[in-house]
């Protein structure tokens, strides 16, 4: 499995957090943001298996759409532990979005992987969650990877923040009402992208909806038959939902692509209401509520390439 390494550019927290202050007051009424101590992620409503997202910060992305659209190769099929070797990291605490384990569950789904790796300190914890339909009511189906299986598995495509896993500093992201076009993380990954030009950034981490509805998809389990040649293929393919919150959302984003043929952004989200599934924007901007902690990402990790490529379904 071919993986390539690329140092980003990784500005002070101090900066970003000035950088990031201004671009998103182009796109939300109230914004605030700062360096502050990463709050505790075991407790609710993030509920990690690691107190932070600090230390030996990295994006990887994992293999991609051309995995899975024209149409599907199912042969794509990887291990997070062994991902977490990728990037030099064993035991790595590893948040983000991507395509459910079909080698295990057997249908197509949302996935979102909350992981502490495994490493020669112990065994690994799997948090993650995954959504598909309701084959009873074609609503949201939630549940709790570990619930029923107990692998580390994933597939066909990934974007994934991994660390340490510790306390330290975080920028922290407080934007409410939405007056601008942008999604919060386009917004915020278009700021870092017109302020750094051709010097990359990545960022992850997590960040709650605390009022509001957003609009989301889920993949429907089975995948299709005909090739999805086109957006408007793919979105005739996808189930949309309008979610409620609280959500808690897992985004990785890059603000430009250093030549890896990257996904830019890539949001999922769960929830304890029983909703999940991959973020679009909020429906709601008059009353909108964004709280978010993130981090800059020293390295980034393209593991398995597709060759073949298109620039179909990366919204």
């Amino acid at each position: 499995m071919a993986c390539a390494e690329c140092p980003f550019h990784v500005p002070s927290l101090e900066e970003l957090a000035g950088v990031m202050q201004k671009g998103l007051k182009d796109n939300f009424a109230d914004v605030q943001v700062s360096v502050v101590d990463c709050p505790d992620m075991t407790k609710e409503p993030f509920a990690f298996p690691v107190k932070g997202i600090c230390g030996k910060t990295r994006i990887a992305e994992v293999g991609g759409v051309p995995y899975l659209m024209p149409l599907v190769n199912r042969k794509k099929v990887y291990d997070l532990n062994k991902i977490a070797k990728e990037i030099k990291l064993p035991g790595a605490f590893i948040l983000g979005a991507g395509a459910g384990p079909l080698q295990t569950l057997g249908f197509n789904s949302e996935f979102m992987p909350i992981i502490q790796t495994e490493s020669e300190h112990g065994p690994g914890v799997n948090g993650s969650y995954f959504a598909c339909i309701n084959p009873a009511d074609g609503g949201c189906l939630l549940q709790k990877y570990s619930e029923k299986y107990h692998d580390f598995g994933c597939a066909l495509l990934a974007n994934l923040f991994a660390s340490e896993g510790k306390p330290g500093k975080v920028i922290e992201v407080k934007a409410k009402r939405r007056t601008g076009p942008l999604n919060f993380v386009t917004c915020m990954r278009q700021t870092l992208e017109k302020h750094y030009g051709d010097k990359p950034v990545g960022m992850g981490g997590t960040f709650i909806i605390q009022k509001g509805k957003v609009k989301a998809h889920i993949m429907p389990g089975e995948f299709s038959s005909c090739p999805l040649n086109s957006d408007e293929d793919v979105n005739n393919w996808l189930h949309f939902y309008e979610m409620k919150a609280p959500l808690v959302c897992l985004p990785v984003f890059v603000s430009r692509d250093p030549g890896f043929d990257l996904r830019l952004e890539h949001t999922h989200f769960f929830s304890n209401h029983g909703e999940g599934g991959h973020y679009h924007y909020d429906t709601t901007p008059d009353i909108v509520e964004y709280l978010g902690y993130f981090l800059p990402a020293e390295f980034l990790y393209r593991i398995d390439q597709p060759e073949e490529t298109h620039s179909i379904g990366r919204d």
